[in-house]
């Protein structure tokens, strides 16, 4: 096509819909899920800035402006939740989020494949499992006489309910999500590493290579791309420490290193129907987690030249 005559986005946009009219109807039920249960409910954001009450609604409920936001950040549950909430984030990101990439590798390196695939069903199954079960399960677990219990007083530790300590809550909260989500989550690297070419590794037994330079060197490097953008996705979902298992797990007596923003939010706005001052303190974290996202990505770009946009 000569300069000057290249065609306009709309037309581009229809030949590219007669052509592929198949692939945009499947994209319509994403897309609509994402308008209705994403982007519509934004609108109620507005709430954050108001005094809201059902029987006004939104827009007729009278606007306070950043009273609540004020409130939440001068009271003071403000540092403990945000401490919390971060010490929490941080210990996943340290150790929940390498261990599907370590399970991944080891599974990877196993030799006989029927070993291999009962390893990835025994720790895909915790998965699958309800999080009232797994929570359940932990509880008994780690209650006076629970197995974890008895197994501990065998090597000299005393018999405790550890749950009711809230110095050891971070410690069984990870634990349990490691156990629960770890294979899982492997598979992505488990594909990635399905991508990397086997050649490499032929090549460098040649120049003998062993199996743990083989992993420092062609493993880690093949995968790194896909580690680097589920670290991103990761760092824009830091503070969002899901509320359902802390629930579950926590008790008054752990709040003091149990209690994140998401519990707070549940607590304020569902218990206590405090409407507009738990919109604020969500509004708050999503909107740290969207900095934190952006700040990731432009790392990564710089970095290692891997991001999202």
């Amino acid at each position: 096509m000569r300069k000057g005559t290249e065609a306009t986005f709309p037309t581009r946009f229809r030949r590219d819909f007669l052509l592929n009219k198949y692939l945009y109807l499947m994209m319509v039920p994403v897309v609509a899920y994402y308008l209705i249960f994403h982007y519509a409910p934004m609108y109620g954001a507005l709430i954050a800035f108001k005094e809201y009450t059902p029987n006004k609604g939104i827009l007729g409920s009278e606007w306070v402006g950043l009273q609540h936001f004020q409130e939440f950040f001068g009271s003071y549950y403000f540092w403990r939740i945000l401490k919390n909430t971060v010490i929490i984030s941080l210990y996943s990101l340290c150790f929940e989020f390498p261990a599907p990439i370590i399970l991944a590798i080891m599974i990877n390196e196993l030799a006989n494949k029927k070993f291999q695939r009962f390893v990835q069903t025994v720790t895909y199954m915790p998965y699958f499992i309800s999080l009232i079960v797994i929570a359940g399960m932990v509880k008994d677990f780690t209650n006076s006489g629970g197995l974890i219990n008895n197994l501990l007083t065998h090597v000299g530790f005393n018999d405790t309910a550890m749950l009711q300590k809230p110095e050891m809550f971070r410690t069984i909260y990870i634990l349990s999500e490691i156990w629960q989500k770890i294979g899982w989550e492997s598979i992505i690297y488990l594909a990635a590493l399905m991508s990397i070419d086997q050649e490499q590794y032929e090549a460098s037994k040649i120049d003998g290579a062993n199996r743990w330079k083989q992993i420092w060197h062609i493993t880690l490097p093949g995968i790194l791309p896909t580690i680097a953008i589920m670290f991103i996705l990761r760092m824009g979902n830091l503070l969002n420490v899901g509320f359902e298992k802390i629930i579950l797990l926590y008790n008054p007596s752990t709040y003091d290193t149990a209690d994140v923003i998401s519990s707070f939010v549940y607590r304020k706005g569902l218990l206590e129907f405090g409407w507009s001052y738990s919109s604020a303190v969500g509004l708050f974290n999503s909107v740290i987690n969207l900095a934190l996202l952006v700040t990731a990505n432009k790392i990564s770009k710089r970095v290692s030249e891997n991001s999202l946009w």
